[in-house]
């Protein structure tokens, strides 16, 4: 369920057609804390040619505006996955009941940007791992934490940064996200797509969402790109 006042269907559905007053969004939860944790022992080998990361953590606005200001990633699409393919749709899935999360599919040129550095910016400042079955302001199986990993040697290189994360002790609380193969990836309807950049003063963008690309240019400087690489402007496909 979302709360009234964060409603992201409510704010899509009046989006455009209802000026909503930052004076009637008093926060009831703060955006998510950025953690500054340490870079993976283990990553996946050197590759070539571009390679794709599935996540999922929370609103997919949010964590596709991250990825989109990262160098080295090529394309990031919002989407499903967990589920079939009959309920890939944004109304199916907000039921929570389809399996499918909110994700990210993320294609990335692995000459300049390792998977495990994508696991490190998701882990910090993409969303909370500690959060279960929601993230800040929305909650519902289908905003969980969860890799889906496309590689055998990803989902290893996962495993083992779960595992070490935890021992580090970086969170206040254990990691709880899933992780498993992926089988399906879903892009999310076209209005989804870019939603942090062409909304950047809505509400709940302003709140939850930008806080998250402004952490990725503190913390992670050197991946940090001011342009956003737009779904409307690449040219790699699914």
């Amino acid at each position: 369920m979302r709360r009234s006042l964060f409603s992201r269907l409510s704010l899509c559905a009046f989006a455009g057609a209802l000026a909503i007053s930052t004076a009637l969004v008093a926060p009831t939860f703060a955006a998510e804390e950025a953690v500054i944790i340490p870079a993976p022992t283990a990553d996946a080998s050197a590759t070539t040619g571009i390679q794709t990361a599935v996540i999922a953590g929370g609103c997919f606005w949010g964590v596709q505006g991250v990825f989109q200001h990262t160098a080295g990633v090529v394309n990031a699409v919002s989407g499903y996955a967990g589920g079939s393919k009959s309920s890939a749709n944004y109304t199916a899935v907000s039921t929570g009941s389809t399996g499918h999360a909110e994700a990210v599919e993320i294609k990335y040129d692995p000459a300049k940007i390792s998977y495990g550095k994508i696991l490190q910016i998701y882990f910090s400042v993409a969303h909370d791992p500690t959060q279960l079955n929601r993230q800040g302001p929305d909650s519902g199986t289908q905003y969980r934490s969860e890799i889906f990993a496309t590689t055998p040697e990803q989902k290893k290189v996962a495993e083992a940064y779960i595992a070490q994360l935890n021992a580090a002790k970086v969170y206040k609380k254990p990691i709880v996200t899933k992780l498993g193969m992926l089988e399906a990836f879903y892009p999310a309807e076209a209005y989804h797509q870019d939603y942090l950049t062409l909304h950047p003063n809505q509400p709940y963008i302003a709140y939850n969402d930008i806080p998250k690309v402004e952490n990725l240019k503190k913390i992670f400087a050197q991946n940090y790109i001011e342009k956003p690489t737009l779904v409307s402007a690449s040219k790699v496909t699914n």
